[in-house]
């Protein structure tokens, strides 16, 4: 019985709400933002160290800007929205090694990550810091827990780069990435 009422729930969901998808992923495909596997794309607001092996004057923590940039003395912009960490490092390097450093060498190092937006049916919707491991329950507690109206079973997320926002299972590994918006639903019973 259970599987029937699903089923035809999911049909009235496809066929009636056609722009909602069910995402059983934490993650679907182009989110762009993994944090813990070094593949995580740097975006505006990011704040970066950068340090400069031997070249304290070089080194030191700096902000992407809203037109994807870093700006960094010497060599001026370069590109990081998009680009993770170690592509803008090869690129600091190329650029160092043009007429200015002998074999520079370079680490870079994400030291604060874009913030979350949470809205809809918590006590404090708005921006809050991203933190590594953050999970849409966690979200939801830094906004100060769910209103009496609050869907406690689904959230909707927009995924930093994305431009639809998913259905999604509240369930207590559900990832939440830097840039995510996320929206608390309102229960209709």
């Amino acid at each position: 019985m259970k599987k029937i009422i699903s089923s035809l729930l999911g049909a009235f969901l496809l066929t009636f709400m056609p722009n909602l998808s069910w995402a059983q992923e934490p993650a679907p495909a182009g989110a762009g933002a993994q944090v813990a596997d070094g593949s995580y794309k740097l975006g505006p607001a990011d704040k970066v160290r950068i340090i400069v092996f031997n070249e304290e004057t070089l080194s030191g923590e700096f902000s992407v800007n809203d037109s994807g940039s870093l700006s960094l003395p010497l060599i001026g912009e370069v590109p990081a929205v998009g680009r993770v960490a170690s592509e803008v490092v090869k690129d600091i390097e190329a650029r160092l090694a043009d007429g200015y450093l002998r074999e520079p060498h370079v680490s870079l190092d994400v030291l604060t990550y874009r913030p979350f937006y949470i809205l809809g049916e918590v006590t404090k919707p708005g921006t809050y810091p991203y933190s590594n491991g953050l999970t849409a329950m966690n979200a939801v507690a830094t906004a100060e827990g769910y209103t009496y109206r609050a869907n406690k079973r689904k959230v909707m997320i927009k995924r930093a780069g994305e431009s639809e926002e998913h259905v999604y299972p509240l369930t207590p590994d559900l990832k939440i990435y830097p840039g995510d918006t996320v929206r608390v639903v309102e229960r209709y019973f």
